[in-house]
């Protein structure tokens, strides 16, 4: 499985605006890929995302990001994105990973997976 892991700074007053920002960017990628996204928020820095996206395949992901790009309503919502950012940390952090290994403990009464 290919991994995006990005990591940035949302205005306090902008999180709802920014998650529904998110779910609109969603609808269009799953036009495309299937993928599994969870937005952490920072419990010591309210301000501070991190979104992890897994996809099947970083081929399958690099092909369709060509024609998701395309869509027009695909950049005003990233610059819709770009206007929550927190002013003074306007910066994206991006990398990718490949999962090598994942362990669960689902069978397990009560525990979290």
């Amino acid at each position: 499985m290919f991994v995006k892991v990005y990591e940035y700074y949302i205005q306090d007053d902008k999180q709802e605006e920014f998650l529904d920002i998110q779910e609109k960017a969603s609808r269009i990628y799953g036009r495309y890929l299937l993928f599994y996204t969870q937005y952490l928020q920072s419990k010591d820095d309210p301000t501070k995302w991190v979104e992890i996206t897994r996809y099947n395949d970083e081929k399958e992901y690099v092909q369709s990001l060509e024609l998701i790009n395309q869509h027009s309503e695909i950049q005003a919502l990233f610059k819709s994105f770009q206007s929550v950012l927190l002013t003074p940390k306007r910066e994206i952090r991006e990398e990718n990973y490949t999962i090598r290994k994942e362990i669960s403990n689902t069978k397990e009464k009560g525990r979290m997976t």
